[in-house]
C-alpha cells in the first residue's frame, strides 16, 4: 500500500500567533500607561486624539502658549510636546516636594497652602486660617509657621526659572485697628511683607514683577466674600521663557 502523502496546513497557525503577541504587546501597553502619574496619562490620550497638536488645555498644566508660539514659527510639534510635558512633570515634582517639606497632604481640606499648576508655571495661595495664621493678627508681621511657609516659598523660586507677582488679599469684614488702615492697607502690606521676606531668603529683587493689594475686592470663586479662605496672599510663579533667561 503507497504511504500516505504528508499533509501540509499551510502558515495559518503563525499569523494567530503573531496576532497573540500583538495583543499581548497591546495589553502591557495599556497596564504601562495606567501606572503612569495623572499628567502622563492626559498627554497620552490627547496625542492620540490630536498627534500634531499634542499639548493641551490650561486644566491640564501644559504650557500651551509656548508650543503654539513654536508651530507658528515651524518647530517641530512633537518637540514642543515633548518639551511641555517634562516642564509639567517637573512642576508636579516640585508641588509635592513642597508639601512634603511643610507636611501637607494636597488632598486634606482645609489646607493652609494651595499650589497649582498653571499653563505657565504656579500659582501659589498661602491661607492666613484662624487655626494656622500666617500673619499676626491685623498686621503684615509674620507668624512663626509664616516664616517657614516664606522659607519654603523661596526654595520652590530657586529650583526654576521663575518671575514672581504677589496678590494680597483680605476678607469682607475686616474691622481695622484705626480708622485710616483699611483692608485696601493691609493687604497691600502683607503682599510687600511676603516679597520683603522672600527677598531677606535670597529671592533676587528683579525677579518680582508685580506686588499688589485687593482688599476685600477678589474673594475666592463660590466663597462667601467674609469667609475666612479670603484672608490669603497669592503668589504666581510664572516660567522665564529660555529666550529671557540671562542664566543659561
Amino acid at each position: 500500500m503507497a504511504k500516505k502523502k504528508h499533509e501540509h496546513h499551510g502558515g495559518a497557525w503563525k499569523v494567530a500567533y503573531a496576532d497573540f503577541v500583538t495583543a499581548m504587546m497591546a495589553l502591557f501597553m495599556v497596564l504601562w500607561i495606567s501606572a503612569q502619574d495623572k499628567e502622563i496619562l492626559i498627554a497620552t490620550s490627547r496625542y492620540f486624539q490630536n498627534p500634531f497638536d499634542s499639548p493641551m488645555d490650561n486644566s491640564a498644566g501644559v504650557l500651551t502658549a509656548g508650543a503654539g508660539e513654536g508651530n507658528a514659527q515651524g518647530s517641530a510639534p512633537d518637540e514642543n510636546s515633548e518639551s511641555s510635558l517634562n516642564e509639567v512633570t517637573l512642576l508636579n515634582k516640585l508641588a509635592r516636594d513642597f508639601y512634603r517639606m511643610l507636611a501637607i497632604e494636597d488632598t486634606q481640606t482645609n489646607t493652609p497652602v494651595d499650589v497649582t499648576v498653571t499653563n505657565d508655571g504656579l500659582r501659589v495661595t498661602v491661607y492666613d486660617r484662624a487655626d494656622r495664621p500666617v500673619f499676626k493678627d491685623s498686621s503684615a508681621e509674620f507668624t512663626e509657621w509664616g516664616t517657614f511657609v516664606v522659607q519654603n516659598l523661596a526654595w520652590m523660586l530657586a529650583q526654576r526659572p521663575f518671575s514672581v507677582r504677589i496678590d494680597g488679599h483680605v476678607a469682607a469684614g475686616f474691622e481695622p485697628p484705626r480708622p485710616e488702615y483699611t483692608g485696601w492697607e493691609l493687604s497691600a502690606d502683607r503682599a510687600n511683607a511676603m516679597r520683603r521676606a522672600l527677598q531677606h531668603f535670597a529671592v533676587p529683587a528683579d525677579k518680582f514683577e508685580r506686588v499688589t493689594g485687593f482688599a476685600d475686592t477678589a474673594p475666592l470663586p463660590g466663597k462667601p466674600p467674609a469667609n475666612n479662605a479670603n484672608d490669603r496672599v497669592e503668589l504666581s510663579f510664572v516660567l522665564i521663557p529660555p529666550i529671557q533667561r540671562t542664566d543659561t
